[in-house]
């Protein structure tokens, strides 16, 4: 029988290691390795090379959407199946453009996510069953039907200043983080601002929240305490 090899990645260590056993007692399910966080869940398929990704839609570091998007654009070849407690239609959209082939819920039976990693594995998409009541194909010609996405236009270097900005980190710790001077930082801020048709620090949070790259419960929080001090 072929075996499936699979990237975990999931911050809380609890579910990981939930769904670790689940995968692990099925015999054409291999884990290669799991993640904590979505920099390190990117870094391992890069490395690892998975059939499939499953990977949370919320993290620190770097957000399921975006670590989605990597892979895909990057054409890291692995299959991903996003993990989320969002049941909406909007972030089910958002992960199918994205690149996502499986959006499952974490309140869904063990069967619907070991179904969803066969399926996905095989090229096909799917959704859980409360989502999509047969219209996974609907879902997929909706997430084709957006012609122009402003995140898209972001360069590589745009997308970590805007993620770093939205996690509440000032300027200079930016720079340095990311090995630039503050001036070219502000360069960068100012043609993400555009880009995104935003005006202010707090529309950049709220569209990293709608995009799934930063958490919804924490990143407004943090970015005001950062920029209190």
């Amino acid at each position: 029988m072929d075996t499936i090899s699979i990237v975990l990645v999931d911050d809380n260590f609890t579910v990981r290691r939930q769904l670790a056993l689940l995968l692990g007692a099925e015999s054409d399910l291999v884990i290669l390795g799991e993640g904590n966080d979505g920099l390190e869940g990117y870094e391992l398929v890069r490395r690892l090379q998975p059939d499939v990704l499953i990977v949370d839609v919320v993290m620190p570091a770097l957000g399921g959407l975006e670590v989605t998007r990597r892979v895909v654009q990057e054409a890291l070849c692995a299959k991903v199946i996003v993990l989320s407690m969002y049941d909406d239609e909007g972030y089910v959209l958002e992960a199918l453009r994205a690149g996502a082939k499986g959006y499952v819920l974490k309140g869904d039976s063990s069967y619907e996510l070991l179904h969803a990693i066969r399926e996905v594995a095989e090229d096909r998409h799917y959704l859980s069953s409360s989502l999509s009541e047969g219209e996974i194909e609907k879902h997929v010609e909706k997430a084709r039907g957006v012609t122009v996405d402003p995140y898209e236009m972001l360069t590589f270097v745009e997308r970590e200043v805007l993620l770093l900005a939205t996690e509440g980190w000032d300027t200079t710790e930016i720079a340095a983080k990311l090995s630039i001077s503050t001036r070219t930082f502000e360069f960068h801020r100012s043609s993400i601002m555009r880009k995104l048709n935003v005006c202010t620090d707090t529309d950049l949070v709220l569209f990293a929240i709608r995009r799934g790259l930063v958490s919804p419960n924490a990143s407004l929080h943090d970015y005001e305490n950062r920029h209190s001090r």
